[in-house]
């Protein structure tokens, strides 16, 4: 295995509120190889995303970013503007959520790429963009449209292409496939999954859809209430989950072999400012005894890189 190319630990961010602070991520922590695939799974207000955004220092006042983040051995939170400037994009790109959103709707898809290379002291000559667009399947007429001319798969493979042009060693990718139907999902995956072979990168994949994550990610993290409940080979995970959250997603998953109603995972998560004492889960969980409302589980090795943080994991 080689060295990792990013490496994070203690990962936390806190936002001020006027009920106190609110910790979206609490005491996060991962490595990734080059070439290797984890994906982050959880509800909506899990953490996934603010986990994404606090890798790239995107979080701005009230927030702020705890921990350690080393890209290729450099602590990210200690650059200068300067350097992580050049840093984004280069070393670490984002293929963000929305891409209507993300792209700039007045200036044709040549002129995006022109800025991405300019901000990095390189010029965008028609060949190289051309190049971009048809490692993604695109052809090279794209450069002269706008946003709004193409279709959500066609923008979601513009953003890889900009994620991807100056090959980053590490692609943070924030459910890619939001908005998009089924088929054009696992396009728009396989297309990500294709070229981040063809470049090396490591990759981080958010993600709702476990089914979705289970066929293109190695390895995979389940979040809950800012926290990693449990991370593990996808396949160890799938085949034995040692979390109660992490057998509920599985659980709600549709199946092709059995007719069964779909069920939810009853309650809400706990509140960012007022969090229960205890396991996070306990509240939801129906395993839940004394111990889980007065101790934190910490996270036990249940397998070969194989962790869970419930009081029960090795049970399971």
């Amino acid at each position: 295995m080689s060295a990792p190319v990013i490496e994070v630990a203690g990962l936390s961010v806190r936002y001020r509120t006027a009920k106190g602070p609110a910790l979206a991520v609490d005491d996060v922590g991962f490595a990734l190889s080059p070439g290797e695939r984890l994906g982050l799974v959880g509800e909506s207000g899990s953490g996934k995303s603010t986990t994404v955004l606090a890798l790239m220092r995107m979080i701005k006042p009230p927030g702020a970013i705890d921990g350690r983040i080393l890209l290729e051995g450099r602590d990210v939170l200690a650059l200068s503007e300067e350097e992580l400037r050049r840093a984004r994009f280069a070393r670490m790109s984002l293929v963000p959520q929305g891409a209507m959103s993300s792209l700039n709707p007045v200036l044709r898809i040549r002129s995006q790429f022109a800025d991405l290379f300019a901000a990095h002291g390189e010029r965008a000559d028609g060949h190289r963009i051309a190049a971009l667009l048809a490692r993604v399947g695109l052809p090279a007429g794209v450069a002269d449209r706008h946003p709004h001319e193409l279709s959500g798969g066609m923008k979601q493979r513009v953003c890889i292409a900009l994620a991807i042009a100056l090959t980053p060693a590490v692609i943070l990718a924030d459910e890619p496939t939001s908005a998009l139907d089924v088929v054009v999902q696992k396009q728009v995956l396989a297309t990500l999954g294709r070229v981040q072979q063809e470049i090396g990168a490591a990759i981080v994949l958010i993600g709702h859809d476990m089914a979705l994550m289970a066929h293109f990610v190695d390895r995979i993290g389940v979040m809950y209430a800012g926290r990693l409940v449990e991370t593990g080979p996808v396949k160890a995970v799938f085949r034995a989950p040692r979390h109660p959250y992490t057998r509920m997603l599985i659980g709600a998953l549709p199946s092709l072999t059995e007719r069964r109603a779909f069920q939810g995972i009853p309650g809400v998560p706990p509140s960012l400012t007022d969090r229960p004492p205890g396991c996070p889960f306990q509240t939801r969980c129906p395993a839940a005894e004394a111990r889980c409302r007065t101790e934190a589980p910490p996270a036990r090795t249940v397998g070969p890189g194989h962790e869970a943080a419930c009081h029960f994991a090795e049970a399971a």
